[in-house]
């Protein structure tokens, strides 16, 4: 909002400019709102103006589909695999221990970071593994 003060035949005015649209502004003088039209040209808005059409909403529900990626579940040190407390097949929830490990002569119980069915296992109890080496996938 700009603000001007005027002096026109002797007499003082206060004016305000509200906004300004084109050739019409909006402008209050001495308290008295008005709208007037400004002689001028008027320079075309360089940016232009995108109008975007509505975005429909689906009609039906999105089918969620499995069989994504598998999940790797890695040995996290060198180790000697103890016991494996899953199937291929089985559905494990998150927190569910999956196989012992033996490393640096700690027993280490490997749990499911999530639920899901275990797709295959790649080890055997008493198999020596490498640290990152894929114990067993899950779907």
């Amino acid at each position: 909002m700009k603000n001007f003060k005027f002096s026109i035949a002797g007499k003082k005015y206060d004016v305000s400019v509200l906004s300004l649209n084109g050739n019409t502004a909006r402008i209050k003088v001495n308290d008295e709102d008005y709208v007037v039209e400004i002689e001028r040209d008027v320079k075309p808005n360089k940016t232009p103006i995108v109008v975007r059409s509505t975005v429909k909403e689906p009609e039906k529900e999105i089918e969620k589909k499995s069989g994504g990626p598998k999940t790797e579940i890695k040995s996290p040190l060198p180790g000697i695999v103890l016991k494996i407390f899953v199937r291929t097949g089985e559905y494990v929830d998150k927190n569910q221990r999956l196989f012992s490990l033996e490393a640096m002569k700690m027993e280490n119980e490997i749990k499911a970071e999530r639920a899901g069915v275990i797709a295959g296992i790649r080890i055997s109890e008493g198999q020596s593994v490498l640290q990152d080496e894929v114990i067993m996938e899950m779907d």
